[in-house]
């Protein structure tokens, strides 16, 4: 007989969301980029230790960095490596997607913003957008049209209700 799969796991696969990043930006193109990690790195995403909330991607050399992610190093991690919380991770993109990228950030002045950080299958990518900043008046404009989107709905319910 085959072994039964316990219940007790996760369906969610996002390990680290950027929850400020659509209030403060304006995303528009979305790319996906897997990460050069190292072991004691991938043990310490597996217990949930990494924070991408101030991390934001920088283009090197024609190549992508994540700067500023911290992912906190395990008690248990091996005592022969030195473990840099905030190191520059190596983001792994198709040329192609990468020119695109660097023709967007020097010629049209948009920011690297990273979203999001997930497992796909047993590897780790990370969700990241072009975009630029918002203003204040922008901010605000927002936060109006999404609480007159809710107030639009209780309406349109309370009239559905009335008939």
């Amino acid at each position: 007989m085959a072994k039964k799969k316990s219940k007790n796991k996760s369906n969610s696969n996002t390990i680290a969301l950027n929850k400020k990043a659509r209030h403060n930006y304006t995303l528009t193109d979305k790319f996906e980029a897997g990460m050069s990690l190292q072991g004691w790195e991938i043990k310490s995403i597996r217990s949930g230790k990494v924070n991408i909330s101030d991390c934001y991607v920088h283009i090197k050399d024609r190549e992508a960095y994540l700067l500023g992610s911290e992912i906190m190093p395990l008690n248990a991690a091996s005592s022969h490596v030195v473990c840099d919380p905030n190191r520059d991770r190596k983001l792994l993109l198709n040329r192609r997607e990468l020119d695109k990228v660097i023709g967007a950030v020097e010629r049209d002045g948009y920011s690297l913003i990273a979203t999001a950080m997930y497992w796909k299958a047993c590897w780790v990518k990370l969700e990241f957008y072009l975009g630029k900043g918002k203003k204040d008046h922008d901010k605000r404009a927002d936060i109006k049209d999404r609480e007159w989107a809710v107030d639009k709905g209780r309406l349109m319910k309370n009239k559905n209700l009335d008939r």
